[in-house]
C-alpha cells in the first residue's frame, strides 16, 4: 500500500505565506479587501473633511485650507484622563496638525491602494492609541465630575480600528483587489520587507 502523494502549496519566497485560497478562502480574501477599502476610506474621509471642510464634522470656515486647525477642537476639548494637559498643549500646534493629517492621509491611501500595510498598521495603531488616550474611556467621570459617557472602558472603536489594521497587514489584504502583489515585487520592497 503506497502513501498518497502529498501536495505542497508553493510558498512564495518573498512573502513566506501560502497563497490566498489555501490559507484563506477566496471569499475571506475578498472580504478582507472590502474591509481594507472601507477602513481606508474612514481615514481618507477624515483627512478630506478636515482639509476642505466638507460640512460634516468640519464646516468650511474651519477647514485646514482656510486656516483652521485639524487638532485644536478635539484636543482642546479633552476633559478626561491623566493626559489632559498634554493634549491641551498639543492642540492646534503646527506639528500636531501636520503629523495628524499626514498620518490620516498616509494610512488611508495605503489601505485603499493595498500597499505598505505594515507601515499603515503601525502608524494607524499609533494614531488610534493617541485618540484612545485623549478620549480615555476608562474614566467614568470628566474633570468636572460629570459622567464621561463612556460605554465600554476598554474596547472602543479606536481599539477595533487598530486590530483591523494589524489583521489587514498580517493577512496581506492588499494582494486581493489592491496593488499589494505588485508592490511586494519591487526591488526596494524586497530588500526592506517592513515596507510590505
Amino acid at each position: 500500500m503506497s502513501a498518497a502523494p502529498v501536495h505542497h502549496t508553493p510558498v512564495s519566497h518573498l512573502e513566506r505565506v501560502e497563497a490566498p485560497g489555501s490559507m484563506l478562502t477566496k471569499t475571506a480574501a475578498k472580504a478582507l479587501a472590502v474591509l481594507r477599502f472601507a477602513t481606508g476610506s474612514v481615514f481618507l474621509w477624515a483627512f478630506l473633511d478636515k482639509t476642505f471642510g466638507l460640512g460634516y464634522a468640519t464646516p468650511s470656515a474651519k477647514a485646514w485650507i482656510n486656516g483652521g486647525s485639524p487638532t485644536k477642537g478635539f484636543l482642546s476639548s479633552v476633559d478626561v484622563g491623566p493626559f489632559q494637559s498634554t493634549f491641551h498643549s498639543m492642540a492646534g500646534t503646527w506639528w500636531a496638525n501636520w503629523l495628524f493629517m499626514l498620518g490620516m492621509l498616509g494610512v488611508g491611501l495605503a489601505l485603499v491602494a493595498g500597499v505598505g500595510l505594515r507601515i499603515a498598521a503601525a502608524s494607524g495603531t499609533l494614531i488610534m492609541a493617541m485618540m484612545w488616550l485623549a478620549e480615555f474611556p476608562i474614566a467614568q467621570h470628566t474633570a468636572t465630575g460629570t459622567a464621561s459617557g463612556s460605554t465600554n472602558p476598554l474596547t472602543d472603536y479606536h481599539l477595533i480600528y487598530a486590530v483591523v489594521l494589524v489583521v489587514l497587514a498580517a493577512a496581506y489584504a492588499g494582494h486581493t483587489w489592491g496593488l499589494g502583489r505588485r508592490w511586494a515585487k519591487l526591488p526596494f520592497v524586497q530588500r526592506h520587507r517592513w515596507l510590505i
